[in-house]
């Protein structure tokens, strides 16, 4: 399915208000800076004030994604929340980051009445795994991301049984050129191995999918 993503969509209803999680991220400064640009209210929860210092156009609260009790108070008045959380790559330790940030998120959206949940995650987590190529199937996914992606599995199995309003969404190779203005998204990989996109693409279709319900529990592939 050829999705083409709006960059500035028109919204009667207000400002939307969002959670911004990874938002120091290569990606999620990306997130940061459209949903600016659409005339979103934006929050964003980040471990340092000065990895953050020049993201502007949002409210910047100081506290661990892990932390239950920083959640809530981010997500106070929220309507919705972009997951962008990234973590390192680890070839001997366990990778835990990803879920344990996840359950506390999912725990506090609950106690604050926050429902929609639109989470990136990557191509190779849940059933996309095997259709990333070559290269990457054989050697970097068993190699060098094979725990990382443990942890992705455990945080997608945390999404779908969350009971939110939820959204997994895998995005093919990161890139940092030019976004096209349109991606394919895909649920059926028959065929398909390997792919790249730009992470301007992405973010453009994370924010599309705040307020549209096209692939509600769902977990699309997006790629060029």
């Amino acid at each position: 399915m050829t999705s083409s993503i709006a960059t500035v969509p028109v919204n009667p209803e207000g400002a939307t208000k969002i959670l911004v999680l990874g938002a120091t991220g290569a990606t999620g400064r990306l997130i940061v800076n459209q949903a600016a640009a659409r005339g979103y209210d934006v929050t964003v929860l980040v471990r340092s004030a000065g990895k953050a210092s020049d993201i502007t156009g949002a409210k910047l609260i100081v506290g661990d994604a892990r932390d239950e009790t920083a959640l809530r108070e981010a997500l106070k008045g929220r309507e919705a929340v972009v997951s962008a959380l990234g973590t390192p790559v680890s070839l001997f330790r366990e990778v835990t980051l990803l879920s344990t940030a996840t359950r506390a998120l999912v725990s506090a959206m609950k106690a604050e009445q926050v429902s929609r949940l639109v989470c990136i995650t990557g191509m190779g987590a849940g059933d996309s795994a095997g259709h990333a190529g070559f290269v990457a199937d054989n050697v970097i996914f068993p190699l060098l991301l094979k725990k990382v992606y443990a942890d992705k599995n455990r945080q997608e199995a945390i999404v779908r049984d969350s009971g939110l309003d939820w959204i997994l969404v895998r995005p093919s190779i990161l890139n940092n050129k030019p976004g096209r203005g349109s991606v394919r998204a895909l649920t059926d990989l028959s065929g398909f191995h390997g792919g790249s996109i730009a992470r301007e693409d992405v973010a453009t279709f994370v924010l599309d999918q705040v307020r549209a319900d096209t692939w509600l529990h769902r977990s699309p592939l997006i790629t060029w």
